[in-house]
């Protein structure tokens, strides 16, 4: 998918891209897969602000999309290419030969008019949905169970690929996006290539009100506080906050490891993640 710019008529239209959504077929969703999205503004069921700097936005509707991939042998053909406000990628309907039509993420290069399918008698090719035992292992992989028949959890944005390294006992090995090496159970289901859409990274807002149409309110600077609003605020003059960057609440940021020493899953990370 393209990317599109504008002549700079405004100082906002000056740096704006936006995608030209070739790739999109339909205007709106199927009714049928779709329901609506309560805005909590941040609060909670107190009405007490959790998540800081949220509120407003345009009004979203969610769409059903089929993270466990559990019908089987039954092929399946690509109805439309549709946009999904809620995430980053491309959604794909799909239309089974028995009537029933889900959603799916979109891999790259996935057009109206394919067939995938899922399941042990699929190929393995772009768009289909395969246990990871049934994977020939170096093949390129998204939409990734962590623990089988609970759906889908990780490699899920737009452009987003893991790679099966390969398969030892119950255990496969995948290395994931951000470059840590995981083992998980080979009756884990995964969909094989990449995801779709991969210029999402290169669009650019132009301005604070597309911020504000995504329901992200001002974010203010911690050492812009005062001392009673933030551990980094006060000080004569600009500072830069006088001790180690913080949250308000005190966890430090920027290089301390936050992870538990004693998670559970600490055992099937093989590598860590890239510094």
């Amino acid at each position: 998918m393209a990317i599109k710019s504008y002549n700079p008529t405004t100082p906002s239209r000056r740096n704006m891209t936006v995608s030209d959504f070739a790739e999109i077929t339909v205007d709106s969703p199927l009714k049928g897969l779709t329901k609506g999205k309560k805005s909590t503004g941040g609060r909670n069921n107190l009405g007490r602000i959790t998540t800081r700097f949220r509120g407003g936005g345009n009004k979203r509707r969610l769409r059903a999309i089929d993270f466990k991939r559990d019908k089987d042998g039954i092929p399946a053909k690509v109805v439309s290419i549709e946009y999904d406000p809620n995430r980053t990628a491309n959604i794909a309907l799909l239309s089974y030969a028995d009537g029933e039509k889900r959603y799916i993420l979109a891999p790259l290069g996935l057009t109206v008019g394919a067939t995938v399918m899922n399941g042990k008698k699929a190929e393995p090719k772009s768009g289909n949905c395969l246990r990871l035992k049934d994977i020939p292992v170096g093949l390129t992989i998204h939409n990734i169970e962590m623990q089988a028949g609970h759906g889908a959890k990780l490699v899920r944005s737009a452009g987003q690929v893991a790679i099966l390294r390969a398969r030892d006992g119950k255990y496969a090995q995948v290395k994931l996006p951000s470059g840590e090496v995981r083992l998980i159970n080979i009756e884990c289901r995964a969909t094989i290539g990449q995801v779709g859409n991969l210029d999402h990274s290169k669009i650019k807002l132009g301005k604070a009100g597309k911020k504000r149409y995504m329901g992200k309110r001002p974010h203010v600077r911690g050492v812009a506080m005062n001392p009673v609003d933030h551990p980094m605020g006060g000080g004569e003059g600009k500072t830069s906050g006088g001790g180690h960057p913080q949250s308000p609440w005190g966890q430090l940021a920027k290089g301390k490891k936050t992870r538990n020493k004693r998670k559970a899953s600490s055992k099937f990370i093989l590598e860590r993640r890239k510094k």
